[in-house]
């Protein structure tokens, strides 16, 4: 057996795909570069409290990770989604 028989071709994607997902990857890239920089540019203007602590505590201690964590399964859900409909539009290769 060999190896270019067990290894298959990966499915190509069309450039609507490519698209949306790069599209994707900037807003979500984003929305990381504005959680993880935002609050240690602005701590001193973030003076309001959340749940008892002072929001630019709150981001540095939880709520970044929270962030992060939110774009990984936004990503992941989005694109396991639009990757299921671009194969089933797409036709089957042999």
């Amino acid at each position: 057996m060999s190896l270019s028989s067990v290894m298959s071709e990966p499915t190509p994607r069309s450039r609507a795909l490519k698209k949306r997902q790069r599209r994707l990857q900037a807003v979500l890239l984003s929305v990381w570069l504005a959680a993880s920089f935002g609050p240690s540019f602005f701590a001193r203007d973030l003076n309001f409290e959340v749940w008892g602590a002072p929001f630019h505590f709150w981001m540095a201690a939880q709520g970044s990770v929270l962030v992060f964590m939110a774009i990984v399964a936004i990503y992941a859900g989005l694109m396991n989604r639009w990757e299921a409909q671009d194969a089933q539009a797409s036709p089957p290769v042999a």
